[in-house]
Protein backbone atom coordinates (compact mmCIF):
# COMPACT_ATOMS: atom_id res chain seq x y z
CA UNK A 1 0.00 0.00 0.00
CA UNK A 2 2.87 2.39 0.57
CA UNK A 3 3.49 2.24 -3.23
CA UNK A 4 0.10 3.22 -3.87
CA UNK A 5 0.71 6.26 -1.70
CA UNK A 6 3.52 7.48 -3.18
CA UNK A 7 2.57 6.67 -6.78
CA UNK A 8 -0.73 9.47 -5.75
CA UNK A 9 1.99 11.70 -4.52
CA UNK A 10 3.79 11.80 -7.82
CA UNK A 11 0.64 12.21 -9.77
CA UNK A 12 -0.33 15.11 -7.71
CA UNK A 13 2.93 16.64 -7.65
CA UNK A 14 2.84 15.85 -11.95
CA UNK A 15 -0.03 17.43 -11.95
CA UNK A 16 0.65 20.79 -9.78
CA UNK A 17 3.84 20.97 -11.83
CA UNK A 18 1.99 21.00 -15.14
CA UNK A 19 -0.54 23.31 -14.50
CA UNK A 20 2.03 25.93 -12.94
CA UNK A 21 3.93 25.67 -16.34
CA UNK A 22 0.62 25.50 -18.47
CA UNK A 23 -0.40 28.89 -16.35
CA UNK A 24 3.16 30.54 -16.90
CA UNK A 25 3.12 29.55 -20.58
CA UNK A 26 -0.31 30.92 -21.37
CA UNK A 27 0.72 34.21 -19.09
CA UNK A 28 3.82 34.44 -21.81
CA UNK A 29 1.81 34.34 -24.74
CA UNK A 30 -0.70 36.34 -23.72
CA UNK A 31 1.53 39.24 -22.83
CA UNK A 32 3.56 38.87 -26.06
CA UNK A 33 6.82 37.54 -24.26
CA UNK A 34 6.94 34.02 -25.97
CA UNK A 35 6.04 34.02 -29.27
CA UNK A 36 4.54 31.18 -30.91
CA UNK A 37 6.05 31.35 -34.27
CA UNK A 38 9.08 29.94 -32.88
CA UNK A 39 8.81 25.90 -33.29
CA UNK A 40 10.10 25.08 -29.86
CA UNK A 41 8.38 26.93 -27.92
CA UNK A 42 4.79 26.14 -29.42
CA UNK A 43 5.72 22.49 -29.70
CA UNK A 44 6.15 22.97 -25.25
CA UNK A 45 3.03 25.03 -25.42
CA UNK A 46 0.86 22.81 -27.09
CA UNK A 47 2.55 19.84 -25.55
CA UNK A 48 1.51 21.12 -22.09
CA UNK A 49 -2.22 22.73 -23.53
CA UNK A 50 -2.59 19.08 -24.67
CA UNK A 51 -2.08 17.49 -21.28
CA UNK A 52 -3.52 19.98 -19.07
CA UNK A 53 -6.68 21.25 -20.98
CA UNK A 54 -8.33 17.71 -21.01
CA UNK A 55 -8.59 18.57 -16.65
CA UNK A 56 -9.10 22.07 -17.53
CA UNK A 57 -12.34 21.55 -19.52
CA UNK A 58 -14.89 19.62 -17.05
CA UNK A 59 -14.19 22.76 -14.82
CA UNK A 60 -14.94 25.36 -17.35
CA UNK A 61 -18.10 23.78 -18.06
CA UNK A 62 -19.36 24.20 -14.72
CA UNK A 63 -17.28 27.31 -13.33
CA UNK A 64 -19.19 30.55 -14.51
CA UNK A 65 -17.22 33.28 -16.61
CA UNK A 66 -15.40 36.05 -14.54
CA UNK A 67 -14.76 38.48 -16.84
CA UNK A 68 -11.68 37.11 -18.49
CA UNK A 69 -10.01 35.74 -15.68
CA UNK A 70 -9.81 31.80 -15.52
CA UNK A 71 -10.13 30.49 -12.27
CA UNK A 72 -10.03 27.29 -13.39
CA UNK A 73 -6.46 25.85 -12.87
CA UNK A 74 -7.00 27.21 -9.16
CA UNK A 75 -9.91 25.19 -8.81
CA UNK A 76 -8.03 21.98 -10.33
CA UNK A 77 -4.70 22.44 -7.85
CA UNK A 78 -7.43 22.79 -5.09
CA UNK A 79 -8.60 19.55 -5.86
CA UNK A 80 -6.27 17.51 -6.92
CA UNK A 81 -4.74 18.85 -3.40
CA UNK A 82 -7.56 17.56 -1.32
CA UNK A 83 -8.07 14.34 -3.39
CA UNK A 84 -4.13 13.91 -2.75
CA UNK A 85 -4.84 14.66 1.05
CA UNK A 86 -8.34 12.81 1.36
CA UNK A 87 -6.58 9.98 -0.53
CA UNK A 88 -2.99 9.36 1.16
CA UNK A 89 -5.16 10.25 4.69
CA UNK A 90 -7.32 7.07 4.26
CA UNK A 91 -4.21 4.65 3.10
CA UNK A 92 -1.76 5.50 5.22
CA UNK A 93 -3.86 5.17 8.49
CA UNK A 94 -4.94 1.70 6.99
CA UNK A 95 -1.41 0.77 7.12
CA UNK A 96 -0.28 0.86 10.43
Amino acid sequence: MNALATLISIVASLIFWLVLAHVIMSWLVAFNVVNLQNQFVRSIYYGINGMVEPLLAPIRRILPTAGGIDFSPIVLLIGVEVLRVFLLNDIIPALG
